[in-house]
């Protein structure tokens, strides 16, 4: 195969519109069902409800519209059209969530998460798609998903950083209302912006037609796949955690710890201590190996998380320095298990000869929806049980029992994906072993071809891995 050059315009081009796709998905978790179960006066239980429900839809259109993404290009290509098409649907759904005229009910919320969703699974599984496809170089492709992520990360801290600074500038204190209409302009501003720029100068390349993997297989894949199971099982609790924290954090500084000034602005703090984390999870990782690293960071984030119980409430440098500690373990589970399955995705390629990584990162995606699903709807109506009123009085029973849910839930979730992960069996060594036979094996046939290659047999670790399994 011949390598294809992509310039570094053409690599900056293609994703910007990884801006606006974090700055909406952010507040989603943080600031959207805190407004609708404050401003907008719905009850707790029916915004966690309607959110856990719009997840749940979420993950049961990632396959549709990814096959239809696969199966219907233009003459653009096969990725472009359909983000060009997701532009109006997010455009419009933004502008009705995030600057609604009240009063509004369950309906209103429910349709306009859910037609939002078509349009957030249409952008995003077609511009991952598309930067995937955009070069076959292995050191290329890293680029790409490099600067996909930095602007990833650009948009979080761009979009956090507004209702921060509205909250600064703002003398009478802005309310929730203002804070959320100015991330909904970010977004709508920038969505048609960053992707007319995007289709205008980054390419597509003809590739080979897209191979579909029944569901009945795929599933027969993860049936006997027991590492697949375990990294699947952890990032579901990995992703449960912060968006346990996420979803109870507006309530929780501007309640319990009494900084609804600084709530903002000491989350972009978080974030930023997660960002800052990122390169010692990374050094540790080559030092002590991916699994155990994650299962230090879900250790750390357990201990670390429970010292705001002992932090004076309305002091707001004592809860900069807990957001510090604990947002240091943020970015450490995200990386470190995509990592980890890139690994596991080597024995499917060992016993297959065929490269599953849209079907394996796909399953990443849908657990980590599940993972926020079932927190913003385990935790909402468990406000409503103990009594907790958004923007009443609250008696300190109700918040202390708030405090406790805080930290105590997260800290059980980490714990449990650290105990998942310790003994994980694909290690170094055992990956090392992995390559080996790969290599051993491609590396006399320049054809790479699926046939010769589906006769191998892998046999990846004694403890949980895929052992003597006949190729398919």
């Amino acid at each position: 195969m011949s390598k294809r050059q992509v310039t570094r315009l053409q690599i900056g081009a293609f994703g910007l519109p990884s801006i606006p796709i974090s700055a909406l998905g952010l507040p989603i978790v943080v600031y959207l069902p805190p407004f609708y179960g404050h401003d907008m006066g719905l009850s707790l239980t029916v915004v966690g409800t309607v959110f856990m429900m719009a997840r749940f839809w979420d993950v049961f259109t990632d396959p549709v519209l990814g096959m239809v993404s696969d199966r219907f290009p233009s003459r653009w290509g096969r990725r472009r059209h359909w983000i060009v098409i997701s532009a109006p649907m997010l455009v419009i759904s933004a502008y009705m969530l995030f600057m609604p005229s009240p009063p509004v009910t369950w309906v209103y919320l429910a349709g306009w998460m859910f037609f939002l969703y078509i349009g957030w699974t249409l952008i995003t599984i077609s511009h991952m798609s598309w930067g995937a496809e955009l070069s076959a170089d292995y050191d290329e492709r890293s680029t790409i998903q490099g600067v996909r992520e930095f602007l990833l990360i650009f948009g979080m801290f761009t979009v956090l950083a507004l209702p921060a600074i509205i909250e600064n500038v703002s003398e009478a204190g802005a309310g929730g209302p203002e804070k959320v209409a100015a991330m909904g302009w970010f977004i709508i501003i920038l969505l048609p912006i960053t992707i007319g720029l995007a289709v205008w100068l980054a390419p597509e390349f003809p590739g080979a037609p897209h191979q579909h993997i029944p569901w009945r297989r795929a599933w027969g894949i993860i049936a006997r796949n027991r590492l697949l199971q375990r990294v699947l099982a952890a990032d579901l609790l990995v992703n449960i955690a912060p968006a346990i924290t996420g979803s109870l954090y507006i309530f929780f500084a501007s309640y319990v710890m009494d900084l609804p000034k600084y709530a903002s602005l000491l989350l972009l703090v978080y974030f930023i201590a997660g960002f800052v984390g990122i390169p010692g999870w990374i050094r540790l990782s080559h030092m002590a190996g991916k699994h155990k690293t994650l299962a230090i960071a879900m250790v750390y984030g357990a201990v670390t998380l429970p010292l705001v119980i002992f932090f004076p409430r309305g002091e707001f440098w004592w809860l900069f320095i807990g957001n510090s500690l604990y947002g240091v373990a943020y970015g450490a589970g995200s990386f470190l298990l995509r990592s980890i399955m890139a690994d596991v995705i080597d024995t499917d390629y060992l016993e297959t000869g065929q490269r599953r990584t849209g079907l394996y990162y796909s399953l990443l995606s849908m657990t980590a929806k599940v993972g926020a699903a079932l927190a913003v709807g385990i935790t909402y109506p468990l406000l409503d049980l103990i009594q907790f009123t958004p923007g009443g009085t609250n008696t300190a029973e109700t918040l202390n029992l708030f405090m406790a849910m805080y930290v105590t839930l997260p800290a059980i979730v980490m714990f449990a994906a650290a105990i998942v992960m310790w003994r994980f069996p694909l290690d170094r060594k055992a990956q090392l072993d992995l390559r080996q036979r790969i290599e051993a094996r491609d590396g006399k046939h320049a054809s790479h071809d699926a046939g010769d290659a589906a006769a191998a047999v892998v046999q990846v670790g004694s403890a949980g891995g895929i052992a003597d399994q006949p190729a398919e």
